[in-house]
Protein backbone atom coordinates (compact mmCIF):
# COMPACT_ATOMS: atom_id res chain seq x y z
CA UNK A 1 0.00 0.00 0.00
CA UNK A 2 1.52 3.17 -0.79
CA UNK A 3 0.58 6.78 0.65
CA UNK A 4 -1.17 9.15 -0.47
CA UNK A 5 -1.62 12.99 -0.14
CA UNK A 6 -4.91 15.10 -0.55
CA UNK A 7 -5.67 18.36 -0.03
CA UNK A 8 -8.64 20.55 0.33
CA UNK A 9 -8.27 24.09 -0.94
CA UNK A 10 -10.74 26.28 0.44
CA UNK A 11 -11.66 29.82 0.44
CA UNK A 12 -10.11 30.54 4.18
CA UNK A 13 -7.86 27.41 4.93
CA UNK A 14 -6.32 24.94 3.23
CA UNK A 15 -6.08 21.17 4.73
CA UNK A 16 -3.45 18.77 3.77
CA UNK A 17 -3.11 15.69 4.92
CA UNK A 18 -1.13 12.44 4.23
CA UNK A 19 -2.69 8.83 4.55
CA UNK A 20 -1.41 4.97 4.39
CA UNK A 21 -4.37 2.24 4.15
CA UNK A 22 -7.14 5.68 4.47
CA UNK A 23 -5.54 6.30 7.83
CA UNK A 24 -4.26 9.64 8.02
CA UNK A 25 -0.47 9.43 9.43
CA UNK A 26 0.14 13.51 9.63
CA UNK A 27 -2.03 16.60 9.20
CA UNK A 28 -1.31 20.53 8.56
CA UNK A 29 -3.19 23.69 7.93
CA UNK A 30 -2.40 26.77 6.36
CA UNK A 31 -3.69 29.47 4.51
CA UNK A 32 -6.15 29.68 1.36
CA UNK A 33 -4.40 28.29 -1.81
CA UNK A 34 -7.44 29.86 -3.84
CA UNK A 35 -5.53 32.48 -6.18
CA UNK A 36 -8.85 34.31 -6.93
CA UNK A 37 -8.92 34.88 -2.78
CA UNK A 38 -5.28 35.52 -1.80
CA UNK A 39 -3.59 36.03 -5.39
CA UNK A 40 -0.84 34.06 -6.80
CA UNK A 41 1.88 34.57 -5.15
CA UNK A 42 0.38 33.90 -2.09
CA UNK A 43 -1.29 31.05 -2.64
CA UNK A 44 2.03 29.11 -3.98
CA UNK A 45 3.68 30.40 -0.86
CA UNK A 46 0.56 28.80 1.82
CA UNK A 47 0.57 25.43 -0.45
CA UNK A 48 5.14 24.71 -0.44
CA UNK A 49 4.54 26.03 3.34
CA UNK A 50 2.12 23.31 4.14
CA UNK A 51 3.94 21.05 1.91
CA UNK A 52 7.46 21.58 4.10
CA UNK A 53 5.61 21.10 7.40
CA UNK A 54 4.01 17.90 6.18
CA UNK A 55 6.93 16.38 4.81
CA UNK A 56 8.36 17.61 8.17
CA UNK A 57 6.56 15.38 9.99
CA UNK A 58 6.65 12.28 8.13
CA UNK A 59 10.50 12.57 7.19
CA UNK A 60 11.47 11.76 3.59
CA UNK A 61 9.03 9.73 2.31
CA UNK A 62 7.60 8.36 -1.03
CA UNK A 63 3.93 9.78 -2.12
CA UNK A 64 2.40 7.67 -4.81
CA UNK A 65 -0.29 9.89 -5.95
CA UNK A 66 -1.48 13.42 -5.10
CA UNK A 67 -5.09 14.75 -5.27
CA UNK A 68 -6.10 18.72 -4.67
CA UNK A 69 -9.83 19.79 -4.66
CA UNK A 70 -9.68 23.88 -4.86
CA UNK A 71 -12.31 26.21 -6.34
CA UNK A 72 -11.22 27.36 -9.57
CA UNK A 73 -9.77 24.19 -10.68
CA UNK A 74 -10.73 24.60 -14.37
CA UNK A 75 -9.50 28.00 -15.12
CA UNK A 76 -6.44 28.22 -16.99
CA UNK A 77 -3.08 27.71 -15.11
CA UNK A 78 -4.57 26.74 -12.01
CA UNK A 79 -3.84 23.07 -12.34
CA UNK A 80 -0.32 23.77 -13.87
CA UNK A 81 1.11 25.85 -11.07
CA UNK A 82 -0.04 23.48 -8.63
CA UNK A 83 1.69 20.31 -10.24
CA UNK A 84 4.72 22.42 -10.64
CA UNK A 85 4.85 23.04 -7.23
CA UNK A 86 4.60 18.80 -6.45
CA UNK A 87 7.23 18.22 -9.16
CA UNK A 88 9.74 20.41 -6.93
CA UNK A 89 8.58 18.00 -3.75
CA UNK A 90 9.72 15.19 -6.39
CA UNK A 91 6.18 14.23 -6.63
CA UNK A 92 5.01 13.71 -10.11
CA UNK A 93 1.35 12.31 -9.90
CA UNK A 94 -1.02 15.00 -9.06
CA UNK A 95 -4.50 15.64 -9.98
CA UNK A 96 -6.26 18.66 -9.48
CA UNK A 97 -10.11 18.94 -9.08
CA UNK A 98 -12.88 21.16 -8.22
CA UNK A 99 -13.15 21.39 -4.65
CA UNK A 100 -17.18 20.44 -4.69
CA UNK A 101 -15.24 17.13 -6.46
CA UNK A 102 -13.55 15.77 -3.63
CA UNK A 103 -16.72 16.87 -1.61
CA UNK A 104 -19.19 14.92 -3.22
CA UNK A 105 -16.43 11.69 -3.31
CA UNK A 106 -15.94 12.59 0.35
CA UNK A 107 -19.60 12.01 0.42
CA UNK A 108 -20.52 9.53 -2.15
CA UNK A 109 -16.93 7.76 -2.52
CA UNK A 110 -17.74 8.07 -6.49
CA UNK A 111 -22.17 6.92 -6.14
CA UNK A 112 -25.12 9.07 -6.33
CA UNK A 113 -26.02 11.90 -4.42
CA UNK A 114 -26.34 15.51 -3.66
CA UNK A 115 -24.19 18.00 -1.87
CA UNK A 116 -24.74 21.10 -0.51
CA UNK A 117 -21.48 23.18 0.16
CA UNK A 118 -22.36 26.24 2.45
CA UNK A 119 -18.87 27.60 3.67
CA UNK A 120 -17.18 30.85 2.39
CA UNK A 121 -19.10 30.36 -0.63
CA UNK A 122 -22.58 28.13 -1.65
CA UNK A 123 -22.41 25.53 -4.39
CA UNK A 124 -25.06 22.28 -4.63
CA UNK A 125 -23.98 19.70 -7.17
CA UNK A 126 -25.75 16.44 -7.83
CA UNK A 127 -24.58 13.05 -9.41
CA UNK A 128 -26.00 10.14 -10.87
CA UNK A 129 -24.82 6.60 -10.15
CA UNK A 130 -23.30 6.98 -13.69
CA UNK A 131 -21.53 10.12 -13.37
CA UNK A 132 -24.10 12.23 -14.97
CA UNK A 133 -23.39 16.15 -12.85
CA UNK A 134 -26.31 18.99 -12.55
CA UNK A 135 -25.53 21.64 -9.88
CA UNK A 136 -27.26 24.73 -8.81
CA UNK A 137 -25.51 27.81 -7.70
CA UNK A 138 -22.06 28.57 -7.25
CA UNK A 139 -21.80 32.05 -9.21
CA UNK A 140 -19.73 33.43 -7.45
CA UNK A 141 -19.45 35.99 -4.28
CA UNK A 142 -20.29 38.99 -6.77
CA UNK A 143 -23.01 37.14 -8.70
CA UNK A 144 -24.26 34.36 -6.28
CA UNK A 145 -22.79 32.11 -3.47
CA UNK A 146 -26.23 33.08 -1.71
CA UNK A 147 -26.86 31.46 1.38
CA UNK A 148 -22.47 31.16 2.29
CA UNK A 149 -20.95 32.92 4.66
CA UNK A 150 -19.95 35.80 2.53
CA UNK A 151 -23.78 36.38 1.57
CA UNK A 152 -24.37 35.97 4.89
CA UNK A 153 -22.03 38.94 6.19
CA UNK A 154 -22.55 41.23 3.14
CA UNK A 155 -26.88 41.05 2.93
CA UNK A 156 -26.82 41.73 6.57
CA UNK A 157 -24.92 44.92 6.29
CA UNK A 158 -27.21 45.69 3.12
CA UNK A 159 -30.27 44.99 5.16
CA UNK A 160 -28.92 46.93 8.32
CA UNK A 161 -28.48 49.91 6.35
CA UNK A 162 -32.07 49.44 5.17
CA UNK A 163 -33.52 49.55 8.59
CA UNK A 164 -31.06 52.33 9.34
CA UNK A 165 -32.89 54.34 6.74
CA UNK A 166 -36.49 53.42 8.21
CA UNK A 167 -35.44 54.07 11.67
CA UNK A 168 -35.54 50.12 12.86
CA UNK A 169 -33.73 48.80 16.01
CA UNK A 170 -30.99 46.65 14.74
CA UNK A 171 -27.82 45.81 16.02
CA UNK A 172 -25.82 44.77 13.06
CA UNK A 173 -23.83 47.77 11.84
CA UNK A 174 -23.21 48.57 15.52
CA UNK A 175 -21.70 45.02 15.78
CA UNK A 176 -20.38 45.03 12.28
CA UNK A 177 -18.13 48.66 13.15
CA UNK A 178 -16.67 46.82 15.98
CA UNK A 179 -15.15 43.98 14.51
CA UNK A 180 -13.72 46.84 12.03
CA UNK A 181 -12.65 49.16 14.06
CA UNK A 182 -14.95 52.22 13.31
CA UNK A 183 -17.70 53.96 14.96
CA UNK A 184 -18.99 56.32 12.22
CA UNK A 185 -21.37 54.77 9.85
CA UNK A 186 -19.83 57.09 6.53
CA UNK A 187 -16.66 54.78 7.83
CA UNK A 188 -18.11 51.28 7.83
CA UNK A 189 -19.32 52.06 4.32
CA UNK A 190 -16.34 53.01 3.49
CA UNK A 191 -14.45 49.62 4.21
CA UNK A 192 -17.35 47.57 2.92
CA UNK A 193 -16.80 49.24 -0.65
CA UNK A 194 -13.57 49.63 -0.55
CA UNK A 195 -10.49 47.48 -2.50
CA UNK A 196 -9.86 44.87 -1.61
CA UNK A 197 -13.04 44.01 0.27
CA UNK A 198 -13.30 42.66 4.05
CA UNK A 199 -13.62 39.43 4.55
CA UNK A 200 -17.52 39.63 5.00
CA UNK A 201 -17.81 35.99 5.77
CA UNK A 202 -15.77 36.44 8.96
CA UNK A 203 -19.37 38.51 9.90
CA UNK A 204 -21.52 35.10 9.79
CA UNK A 205 -20.72 34.50 13.62
CA UNK A 206 -21.27 37.88 14.67
CA UNK A 207 -24.44 37.48 12.74
CA UNK A 208 -25.68 34.44 14.27
CA UNK A 209 -24.81 35.96 17.80
CA UNK A 210 -27.49 38.44 16.91
CA UNK A 211 -30.15 36.34 15.33
CA UNK A 212 -29.98 33.96 18.59
CA UNK A 213 -30.22 37.29 21.10
CA UNK A 214 -33.52 38.12 18.41
CA UNK A 215 -32.25 40.68 16.32
CA UNK A 216 -35.06 40.56 13.79
CA UNK A 217 -32.59 41.92 10.81
CA UNK A 218 -29.97 38.93 11.57
CA UNK A 219 -32.87 36.53 11.86
CA UNK A 220 -34.45 37.48 8.59
CA UNK A 221 -30.88 36.91 6.95
CA UNK A 222 -30.23 33.32 8.40
CA UNK A 223 -33.81 32.67 7.31
CA UNK A 224 -33.09 33.47 3.87
CA UNK A 225 -30.00 31.87 3.96
CA UNK A 226 -31.46 28.55 5.01
CA UNK A 227 -34.12 28.97 2.25
CA UNK A 228 -32.04 29.58 -0.32
CA UNK A 229 -29.19 26.43 0.53
CA UNK A 230 -32.99 24.38 0.73
CA UNK A 231 -34.31 25.89 -2.52
CA UNK A 232 -30.81 25.10 -4.35
CA UNK A 233 -30.83 21.20 -2.79
CA UNK A 234 -34.38 20.97 -4.59
CA UNK A 235 -33.90 22.41 -7.56
CA UNK A 236 -30.70 20.02 -8.16
CA UNK A 237 -33.21 16.95 -7.16
CA UNK A 238 -35.76 18.11 -9.35
CA UNK A 239 -33.23 17.96 -12.69
CA UNK A 240 -31.56 14.63 -11.42
CA UNK A 241 -35.38 13.77 -11.94
CA UNK A 242 -36.31 15.53 -14.74
CA UNK A 243 -33.38 15.37 -17.03
CA UNK A 244 -31.80 11.93 -16.49
CA UNK A 245 -35.28 9.97 -15.22
CA UNK A 246 -34.47 9.08 -11.62
CA UNK A 247 -37.17 8.42 -9.74
CA UNK A 248 -35.80 7.13 -6.08
CA UNK A 249 -34.34 9.28 -4.13
CA UNK A 250 -30.90 9.58 -3.21
CA UNK A 251 -29.22 10.90 -0.76
CA UNK A 252 -28.08 14.49 0.53
CA UNK A 253 -24.99 16.01 2.22
CA UNK A 254 -23.38 18.64 3.18
CA UNK A 255 -20.58 20.48 4.04
CA UNK A 256 -19.09 23.92 5.05
CA UNK A 257 -19.31 26.19 8.48
CA UNK A 258 -22.75 28.19 7.59
CA UNK A 259 -24.69 24.45 8.15
CA UNK A 260 -22.02 22.69 10.40
CA UNK A 261 -21.72 26.14 13.30
CA UNK A 262 -24.89 27.82 12.34
CA UNK A 263 -27.73 26.15 14.62
CA UNK A 264 -30.68 28.13 12.95
CA UNK A 265 -29.39 27.74 9.48
CA UNK A 266 -28.84 24.05 9.74
CA UNK A 267 -32.21 23.33 11.43
CA UNK A 268 -34.42 25.54 9.19
CA UNK A 269 -31.85 23.98 6.51
CA UNK A 270 -33.12 20.34 7.28
CA UNK A 271 -36.77 21.23 8.17
CA UNK A 272 -37.44 22.96 4.30
CA UNK A 273 -36.01 19.59 2.65
CA UNK A 274 -38.24 17.63 4.84
CA UNK A 275 -41.36 19.69 4.46
CA UNK A 276 -40.89 18.82 0.41
CA UNK A 277 -39.27 15.77 0.28
CA UNK A 278 -39.92 13.78 3.75
CA UNK A 279 -38.17 10.15 2.33
CA UNK A 280 -35.18 11.79 0.91
CA UNK A 281 -32.22 11.05 3.31
CA UNK A 282 -30.46 13.90 3.96
CA UNK A 283 -27.12 13.31 6.42
CA UNK A 284 -26.80 15.21 10.03
CA UNK A 285 -23.21 14.80 10.34
CA UNK A 286 -20.51 17.42 8.48
CA UNK A 287 -19.19 15.85 5.00
CA UNK A 288 -15.00 16.37 5.45
CA UNK A 289 -14.24 16.96 1.75
CA UNK A 290 -10.35 16.18 2.62
CA UNK A 291 -11.47 12.89 2.89
CA UNK A 292 -12.34 12.76 -0.63
CA UNK A 293 -9.20 14.06 -1.66
CA UNK A 294 -7.53 11.22 -0.23
CA UNK A 295 -10.06 9.06 -1.50
CA UNK A 296 -9.25 10.09 -5.11
CA UNK A 297 -5.44 10.08 -4.66
CA UNK A 298 -5.70 6.32 -3.35
CA UNK A 299 -7.48 5.42 -6.54
CA UNK A 300 -5.36 7.44 -8.70
CA UNK A 301 -2.58 5.46 -7.11
CA UNK A 302 -4.17 2.10 -7.64
CA UNK A 303 -4.76 1.26 -3.92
Amino acid sequence: MSLVLGIDGGGTKTRVAIADAGRVVAHVECGSIKRLRVGAEVAEENLRLALKDIFAETGKVEIAAVCVGVASASMPGVAEWIIEVFKDFGVMRVEVVGDEVIALDAAFKGGAGILQIAGTGSNCIGRTADGARESAGGWSSRLGDEGSGYWIGLHSIRRALAAYDREEPCGILEAVGKAWGVTEIDELVNIGDGTPQPDFAALSPIINELAESGDKVALGVLNQAAEDLATSVLLVRSKLRRKHGLTAEVPVAWTGSVIAKIKLVREDFFSRLKAVAPEMPVGTEETVSLEGALWRAARLAGN
